[in-house]
């Protein structure tokens, strides 16, 4: 069944005779061509992209089982949407991703009051086809080879800036579409800082070294993330380690559609509570990656939901002792009905270099 077909199938259910999307990553979903401006308008009995002169003779060839239609100043957007809309009752629309003047502007021009079609549209895009994982999988190898390309790199003097150059020209050069965020390449005591941001500090010899990245294959993006030592580490340092990657395995035995994000993330928890470090683990265990970075489900304490078959999630507990040092591993898993397919290869004992 193509996405088409999917959002289709799902409409009923969700009340719609129909659904409009505008954000890019929806629209690709959709339609499998990544564009900027335009939207895609899907009925239950047929479907249409709607884009400018920048991209319609791409859109013409590549989007399947579309009629692909331009706007111009002739032919005004909201027209075009008003035309193939114009029998549906009952339409819905991004209400988290559209601002609200833009949301009004759109339900003035079709003549209607949208409906939030954000959970038809997320809970399609949670389970991600073979194609997808594949996608996401070749992402991940190519980052796992910067990994291992930078290594060699890390030693005292180096700056952090340094460190993410390197892994995003290495995932540039190794085939990656871009990075799938700003990499995080953090050392000494910034490696507290869950989500600090690569400076000038310089590593020292007994710093750990937090390095979280990915890249993007097809629109689909990895994450992954390595700490390692330089020179020599702490009984303190390698105790904190070794927790937090018994909490990621704790949390991955229950990556499975018998437990609930929150099962996933307690049983991590439980972990890092035990070893006397609850307090400095202050984050969900998990997101799930797509086409964005951070997609449902998720792996945290609010999600009562059972994971659904198919959904690739982030396994990356960690500790961060505020002033002094942090540690975070992160792998990507694929919840299958067989229980955790962890798409993620690279190394994860204790790596001091």
């Amino acid at each position: 069944m193509t996405h088409i077909e999917q959002i289709q199938s799902a409409l009923a259910a969700h009340g719609l005779d129909a659904v409009v999307l505008f954000s890019d990553a929806n629209t690709r979903w959709a339609s499998g061509f990544a564009f900027t401006d335009g939207a895609v308008a899907v009925r239950r009995d047929a479907a249409v992209l709607v884009t400018d002169s920048r991209y319609i003779e791409a859109a013409r060839a590549a989007a399947q089982g579309f009629d692909v239609l331009l706007y111009d100043a002739q032919h005004r957007l909201s027209a075009l949407l008003r035309d193939f809309l114009g029998g549906c009752a009952a339409i819905g629309a991004e209400a988290e991703g559209l601002p609200h003047a833009r949301w009004e502007a759109i339900g003035k021009a079709l003549g209607r009051d949208l409906r939030a079609a954000d959970a038809l549209l997320s809970g399609l895009r949670a389970v991600k086809s073979d194609a997808e994982v594949a996608a996401i999988t070749a992402a991940q190898r190519i980052a796992e080879q910067a990994l291992t390309d930078t290594l060699p790199l890390l030693r005292p003097g180096v700056s952090e800036r340094a460190i993410a150059a390197h892994l995003t020209y290495r995932m540039l050069l190794l085939g990656g579409e871009g990075n799938s965020f700003d990499p995080i390449t953090i050392t000494g005591a910034n490696t507290s800082k869950p989500h600090g941001v690569p400076g000038d500090a310089v590593v020292r010899d007994g710093d750990f070294i937090t390095m979280d990245f990915g890249t993007v294959v097809d629109g689909y993006r990895s994450d992954m993330t390595r700490t390692v030592a330089v020179g020599h580490v702490t009984d303190e340092m390698r105790c904190v380690y070794e927790t937090v990657l018994k909490a990621q395995s704790a949390g991955i035995a229950r990556m499975d559609p018998a437990h609930t994000g929150a099962d996933v993330h307690n049983a991590a928890a439980r972990v890092i509570a035990d070893a006397g470090y609850g307090q400095y683990f202050g984050h969900g265990f998990g997101h799930s990656v797509g086409l964005e970075i951070h997609e449902s489900p998720s792996a945290s304490p609010r999600n009562t939901q059972l994971l659904p078959v198919g959904a690739v999630i982030t396994a990356e507990p960690g500790i961060y002792l505020p002033g002094r040092f942090g540690v975070r591993i992160e792998d990507m898993v694929r919840i299958t009905a067989d229980g955790p397919q962890n798409l993620t290869l690279a190394p994860k004992d204790l790596l001091i270099l």
